[in-house]
């Protein structure tokens, strides 16, 4: 089965067919010939996914899902959440956003963080939302090269390591995107 993923981020893209494969071809938006960013407006990360979900499906009459993540720390009353990618500013660099975080963490003893992630899909025309959550903390300083976004500063509980410190199959196994994607795999070979 062919589905498109409502993403420009190669990282993601690359997860996702991970986590699909090989029942799954995944297909990104750049692979389509789609090389616009779709705006995400919406004040909720479910809301961002749909967003994206729909246009897709509106514009290429394909059956399709999207994902927005957010990283909710508890310190920071569950910022950046839904405003994750644009933490530090306009740009989305990934660095300054995990500087920013642990900037405003200086001295923090409180380092409680979750990742959320929304999926949406548009089936055929019809409607389907998943979810997925992972827990842990904010480290002191960035560590490890895998991954992206703030994995090099977020150790999931039960871990001595961040993200970015993980192979792609452990983080896969419990990532917040694995979580809700594995939902969205087990709904798939049920429809």
């Amino acid at each position: 089965m062919k589905l498109v993923f409502a993403t420009h981020n190669p990282g993601k893209l690359q997860e996702v067919r991970e986590l699909l494969a090989p029942d799954y071809e995944v297909i990104g938006l750049s692979e389509l010939g789609d090389h616009e960013d779709i705006e995400e407006t919406a004040l909720t990360l479910e809301g961002n996914a749909w967003i994206k979900a729909r246009t897709v499906w509106q514009k290429h009459g394909l059956s399709c899902f999207s994902d927005d993540t957010g990283l909710e720390i508890e310190a920071l009353d569950g910022a950046p959440g839904v405003f994750s990618a644009r933490f530090a500013g306009p740009d989305k660099d990934p660095q300054a956003n995990m500087d920013k975080v642990l900037d405003e963490l200086k001295g923090q003893r409180n380092r409680k963080a979750r990742f959320r992630t929304a999926v949406a899909l548009v089936l055929n025309g019809e409607e389907f939302l998943f979810e997925g959550t992972v827990n842990g903390e904010i480290t002191t300083v960035q560590s490890g090269a895998k991954g992206f976004g703030y994995d090099p500063i977020f150790s999931p509980n039960g871990y001595n390591s961040t993200f970015a410190e993980m192979d792609a199959p452990t983080k896969n196994a419990i990532s917040h995107r694995g979580l809700a994607i594995k939902k969205l795999v087990a709904f798939l070979k049920t429809d």
